[in-house]
């Protein structure tokens, strides 16, 4: 768009070389592949920044539509002229004024939710009935009533304005609507020349000047309007003004001022109190060079701020899919950790504790067995089958508690993971919206418990099969049957949770003792080596179990972040056709 702009200057508004059919079309294509792409994108997440990237991104959408396209689309469409200011400034007195009728309510109570009023020559009417500019706003025709709708604009078709040129006359900036905020900010971005009416008053409130460093910042052709000046502070007030642009990188903004005087019975200023305004703008309409200067120079710095934009879009997106990226972690870690604790918790010995220790004092006794281990672990070999023979011992309470205990441990863990992934979640950026749209995430799945049961027997009966296994690639001794299945089954599962880091004092003495009786009586059945192998397949295959548990668990939380709609692709997207853009220009 700098060649169009380029060749305006240049060539007094003349297409040119630089303006051929095929690089207009070039660039209006680019244009479209990123209006299509911008609206592709999602920021779903309540990070910190994602209300006002939101809203630019909503900006962005409505400028290229209400704009960008309709004007690449035709350059030589009439001028629009949108009119806007404060509250109170005087706008729609101007523009009747300006028009010499009364084409849009003046004087009604604040804040006003009437239709913006789009002024045309009868001529033009077929630039602004459709939907060209300004789409999404429905069109009204006819006289103003109360119950018009805000978002419409009504059409007004006279001959007292020349062709080639259309006013808006927009709601206030500053409404105590937002609504109507929203709706004269998204109408200044659909113009090719703002004219910005202000008051001696009111000229250095913030508001206006945040837009009009705006406008500066994306090139929009700007005038200012002056208005209800005392007489005697014309020319300092203009002057202080004239600064105030100058600094803003405005100063070549025409200023027109208009002085405080009486409106006639119509509600309007005398003719020569607009005089100079209107001229101006005839001049505009009916000279084709200084019109297409106007379109060219704004058309240009909308182009160019488009880059900018697109940037701070994806940026935007990048923290959303960031965030994202960042919950999965948290949760990820926090059942990894889970998964770490059950590993610790079957290495410390602190399942051979409690109930799973009562249960193996019942089965083997405390007293003369362990003096008998303590005198000599050898000697428990030839001693295991007499010792055993014609007890009415049964490994099956140990079996259960061994049962219990696991479960409780694996649950436990589950449960801490749970909480701690929703914990983590509700501290991370836009982790906490996601806790209150899927509260049941802050514990276990409800069917937890049932699962972690089905598991751990479904684990026994793995380490049943490798008992029996083992069994089948040596001769059945005395040992073997003494014990059967089911007494080395329990004594290998007992033996899985074996280690003895987590025991302290007196409980060393007697759970890890228990541990090294458990060791020693398999191994006077299957022999050391195969022992171990033993217990160390059946460690982990209890621990692949309860991985997979707590992956389906973990899932939970991936299936809320697989629906937040979020596409790196559609960010690619945004950037390629920026880049794609600022080529064609």
């Amino acid at each position: 768009m700098r060649r169009f702009a380029l060749a305006a200057d240049a060539a007094g508004g003349r297409l040119g070389h630089v303006t051929e059919k095929d690089t207009t079309m070039a660039l209006l294509t680019a244009v479209e592949r990123l209006r299509a792409a911008t609206e592709t994108v999602r920021l779903p997440l309540d990070l910190p920044d994602a209300e006002g990237a939101r809203e630019a991104q909503g900006a962005l959408v409505r400028q290229l539509d209400d704009y960008v396209l309709p004007r690449l689309r035709a350059l030589d469409a009439p001028l629009l002229c949108v009119v806007g200011g404060s509250t109170g400034a005087g706008k729609s007195t101007l523009v009747n004024s300006v028009v010499g009728d009364v084409v849009t309510r003046t004087g009604v109570l604040r804040p006003t939710t009437r239709a913006s009023v789009l002024v045309h020559h009868t001529e033009d009417e077929t630039w602004f009935a459709g939907d060209r500019i300004l789409p999404g706003l429905a069109r009204l025709t006819g006289g103003p009533t109360d119950k018009d709708d805000p978002s419409s604009v009504r059409m007004v078709a006279t001959d007292a304005l020349p062709t080639g040129l259309a006013l808006l006359d927009a709601p206030d900036i500053d409404s105590v609507v937002r609504a109507n905020r929203d709706l004269a900010r998204q109408l200044l971005a659909a113009a090719d020349l703002w004219l910005f009416v202000t008051t001696a008053a009111r000229y250095a409130d913030a508001v206006p000047w945040d837009l009009l460093r705006q406008a500066a910042e994306r090139g929009t052709s700007v005038a200012i309007v002056l208005n209800r000046v005392p007489p005697e502070a014309m020319e300092e007030v203009r002057l202080h003004l004239a600064q105030m642009l100058r600094e803003q990188g405005l100063g070549k903004s025409p200023i027109f001022t208009v002085p405080e005087v009486e409106l006639d019975k119509v509600k309007m200023l005398a003719p020569q109190h607009t005089s100079r305004l209107s001229g101006w703008l005839h001049s505009l309409a009916g000279d084709a060079r200084a019109r297409s200067v106007v379109i060219r120079r704004t058309l240009a710095g909308a182009l160019g701020s488009l880059g900018v934009r697109a940037d701070e879009l994806t940026a935007a997106a990048d923290g959303q899919l960031q965030a994202r990226d960042h919950l999965r972690a948290v949760a990820h870690t926090a059942y990894r950790d889970g998964l770490e604790g059950v590993e610790a918790g079957m290495e410390d010995g602190s399942l051979l504790r409690g109930e799973v220790l009562a249960r193996w004092q019942e089965l083997v006794g405390t007293g003369e067995f362990l003096r008998q281990v303590e005198v000599g672990i050898g000697r428990l070999r030839d001693r295991v089958t007499a010792f055993f023979t014609g007890k009415e011992a049964s490994t099956e309470p140990l079996g259960e508690a061994l049962q219990s205990g696991a479960s409780a441990l694996v649950t436990s863990h589950a449960q801490v993971a749970a909480s701690t992934a929703a914990r983590g979640w509700k501290s991370s950026p836009g982790g906490a919206g996601l806790i209150e749209a899927h509260p049941h995430l802050g514990k276990a799945g409800p069917d937890l418990q049932p699962r972690v049961e089905r598991l751990i027997r479904d684990w026994q009966a793995e380490v049943f099969q490798m008992v029996r296994d083992e069994a089948g690639k040596r001769r059945t001794t005395a040992r073997y049957l003494a014990f059967g299945v089911n007494g080395l089954a329990v004594m290998l599962m007992l033996l899985a949770f074996s280690a003895t880091g987590g025991l302290v004092g007196a409980e060393v003495a007697i759970a890890g003792g228990s541990a090294i009786i458990a060791q020693r009586l398999l191994e006077a059945v299957f022999g050391d080596q195969a022992v171990r192998e033993m217990a160390r397949q059946a460690r982990k295959a209890l621990l692949v179990r309860v991985e997979r548990l707590l992956h389906e668990e973990q899932d939970r939380y991936d299936g809320v972040l697989d629906e937040v709609p979020l596409s790196r692709t559609a960010v690619d997207q945004v950037r390629t056709a920026a880049h794609d853009v600022e080529a064609a220009r």
